[in-house]
C-alpha cells in the first residue's frame, strides 16, 4: 500500500502543479494544447515503441488486453442506461458513455512504471494498444449517435485509427518485439531521452486543462456516473482477471489501468462531436478528484484479498 501511495502522490503533485501553472497563465491555453499535442504525436509514441521493443516478457501477456478491452466495452454498454436518468439529453448520454470508456493513460504509465519499472511500462503500453483504439471507436460512435446537431462532422473511427500515432507506435513496437529486432544503441538512447519527458509533460498538460470550476457545477448526475466509472470498470476488470487466471504484475497493471480517471481529452471530443461538453468537463474534474480516494482503496482491497 505504501509503495502504491509513493507512486500516486507524485502524480497528484504534478497534476496539481499543472493546474497551478494553468491558473497562473504561465502558458497560454494554446501553449498547453501544443505541449499536449507534442506528447501525443512524438513523445508518447517514442515511449511506447521503446517499451514494447524492449519488453521483458517470456510469453505474450494476451490476457491483460482481453480483460481490459472486455471491461471497457461492458462499461460503454452500461452507459446506455443513462437514458433512463430523469430529463437527460441525448448529448449527455453520449458524454457519459465516452467517460465510461476513456482512461488517463499518462496516470497509468506513471504509476505502472514507478511500481514495476520497465515491465510495468511495457504492460501499460500493451494495455494502451488495446484500450486506445476501443476508446476512440466507442467514443466517436456514442457521441455522433447521440448528437442533436445535424452539422456535426461525420468521422470514421476505424480510418482515423490508421492515422493515430499511438496505434502506429504500438504496431511498430509490437513488430520489433515479435521479430526480436533490437534498437541501435544510439537511437535507443535518443528515444529514451524523448520518452523521459513524456509522462511529466502529459501530467502537467492534464492538470492545466482540468476545469476545477466544473466541480462547483457538478450535481448528482456527475457524482453518480463518476463513481460508476471509477468503481465498476476496475470491478469488471478484477472479475475478468480472476476468471482468466491472471496473476502477478499483469493483474496489478489491469487494476491500475481500470482505476485511473477518464481522459482529459474527453472535453475536446465532446465539444467537437456534439456531446454535452460541460458535463464532460464536470466528469473529468470529479473523477480526477475522486480517484485520489478510490484508487488507493481498490489497490488496498486487492492486496488484502491476495490478488497480487
Amino acid at each position: 500500500m505504501s509503495a502504491f501511495l509513493a507512486a500516486l502522490v507524485p502524480v497528484i503533485l504534478i497534476v496539481a502543479l499543472g493546474r497551478f501553472l494553468g491558473w497562473r497563465k504561465v502558458l497560454a491555453e494554446e501553449g498547453w494544447r501544443g505541449i499536449e499535442r507534442l506528447a501525443y504525436v512524438v513523445l508518447f509514441p517514442a515511449l511506447i515503441i521503446r517499451a514494447l521493443a524492449n519488453a521483458p516478457f517470456e510469453e505474450a501477456p494476451w490476457k491483460l488486453p482481453v480483460i481490459l478491452l472486455s471491461a471497457q466495452c461492458l462499461l460503454g454498454a452500461f452507459g446506455l442506461l443513462a437514458r433512463a436518468w430523469p430529463d437527460i439529453t441525448r448529448p449527455a448520454v453520449g458524454s457519459i458513455i465516452q467517460s465510461n470508456v476513456r482512461w488517463n493513460t499518462f496516470v497509468a504509465l506513471s504509476i505502472g512504471s514507478a511500481l514495476f519499472g520497465d515491465e510495468g511500462l511495457a504492460l501499460v503500453s500493451i494495455a494502451a494498444a488495446a484500450m486506445i483504439p476501443a476508446a476512440n471507436i466507442l467514443s466517436v460512435t456514442a457521441l455522433t449517435a447521440h448528437a442533436e446537431r445535424e452539422s456535426i462532422p461525420k468521422r470514421n473511427p476505424v480510418i482515423e485509427l490508421t492515422r493515430n500515432p499511438l496505434i502506429i507506435a504500438c504496431f511498430i513496437g509490437g513488430l520489433m518485439a515479435a521479430f526480436d529486432i533490437e534498437i541501435p544503441e544510439l537511437l535507443d538512447l535518443s528515444i529514451e531521452l524523448l520518452g523521459q519527458g513524456t509522462i511529466a509533460l502529459g501530467l502537467l498538460a492534464a492538470g492545466a486543462g482540468m476545469n476545477v470550476g466544473a466541480l462547483g457545477r457538478s450535481g448528482l448526475k456527475t457524482l453518480t456516473w463518476s463513481l460508476v466509472r471509477l468503481l465498476a470498470l476496475p470491478a469488471v476488470a478484477i472479475g475478468g482477471a480472476l476468471a482468466l487466471g491472471l496473476t502477478g504484475t499483469p493483474f496489478a497493471i489491469a487494476v491500475i489501468c481500470a482505476s485511473v480517471p477518464t481522459a482529459t481529452s474527453s472535453y475536446i471530443l465532446a465539444r467537437q462531436l456534439g456531446g454535452d461538453a460541460p458535463l464532460a468537463a464536470n466528469l473529468i474534474a470529479m473523477q480526477t478528484v475522486l480517484s485520489i480516494i478510490t484508487m488507493p482503496v481498490i489497490w488496498f482491497a486487492c492486496l488484502r484479498a491476495g490478488f497480487f
